[in-house]
């Protein structure tokens, strides 16, 4: 089979809650993009994302890293976006969103893209049945660019997640040094560890989707409620809450309404998980953990 003429999903990951250390791992940052393979040649050039689109139009700065290619290579990485120093998925979005070719010239200043890879699947033959230490030693000789970089690796992987709290990033990645390219796998050899954060939000309204319940959470500031997002529960939870007994016409959110949306009293607490908070304030990936109880 001649990988470089096929598309395929990458490799995936599993999920643990928390860090370790192990010599028969290597550690990286999770950034927060955009997975996606590069397919270059001396004459071509390919992105595709997870779900085999082909998005190349999108990002032409990546094309950059064509010239220092001599032979058809694929490679696996994260196509991001930063906002002063850190990954910013919202600016990814933007971008991602666009329509056409003549409105991404206009913001390619504004919100540039990098593509951080971590590993090389490719080189004129396949490189999948080879180890991951390998396949980084063979990653290591094609030179950073502007836009293209590879990432880093780390050995110590709590310190490491500890730093990344620090900073609030979205987390780390664990891999076997000996572990081959599994296409369209999810697999132990490469683990996840996510950076989860927990906040108390209080519920102001909701709306009865088809198979759950969206509840609609604010964040008071100065008194003054402040709309951060929406979670998903199921209805036999939603029930439980009893929350209808709290109905109010009005929205009590200062910069939200939607005649979609029952709105309530904000006297109800709850714990939320989220990956992060976008520059507006908004949750990203929240969880819905439960009520505060405030006995």
């Amino acid at each position: 089979m001649n990988l470089f003429s096929q598309t395929f999903k990458p490799m995936l990951l599993q999920e643990k809650k928390e860090p370790f250390n192990s010599k028969k791992y290597l550690y990286e940052l999770k950034f927060d993009g955009m997975r996606a393979l590069l397919f270059v040649s001396p004459h071509s050039f390919k992105i595709l994302n997870r779900h085999e689109q082909d998005v190349t139009w999108k990002f032409p700065e990546l094309k950059e890293i064509q010239k220092n290619v001599s032979l058809p290579v694929i490679f696996d990485g994260e196509i991001v976006c930063f906002d002063q120093g850190k990954p910013s998925f919202s600016f990814l979005q933007k971008r991602f969103s666009l329509k056409n070719k003549s409105s991404i010239q206009k913001v390619l200043l504004n919100y540039p893209v990098f593509y951080i890879c971590f590993d090389i699947l490719y080189e004129k033959k396949s490189l999948v049945s080879f180890p991951l230490i390998e396949r980084k030693k063979i990653l290591e000789k094609y030179p950073d660019t502007s836009h293209f970089t590879k990432s880093p690796i780390f050995f110590d992987g709590k310190k490491l997640f500890s730093q990344v709290k620090k900073m609030g990033l979205e987390g780390i990645v664990a891999k076997r040094k000996d572990s081959f390219y599994e296409i369209d796998s999810r697999t132990s050899s490469w683990i996840k560890i996510k950076n989860i954060q927990r906040e108390e939000f209080f519920i102001g309204g909701y709306k009865i989707e088809k198979q759950n319940v969206s509840l609609y959470l604010g964040k008071f500031k100065e008194k003054k409620l402040y709309f951060v997002g929406r979670v998903s529960i199921s209805k036999e939870k939603f029930h439980k809450i009893n929350i209808k007994s709290l109905k109010k016409e009005k929205s009590p959110f200062l910069d939200f309404s939607s005649n979609e949306v029952l709105y309530v009293k904000p006297v109800l607490c709850c714990y939320v998980e989220f990956l992060e908070k976008s520059k507006t304030a908004k949750l990203r990936h929240p969880v819905f953990r439960g009520l505060v109880n405030f006995d």
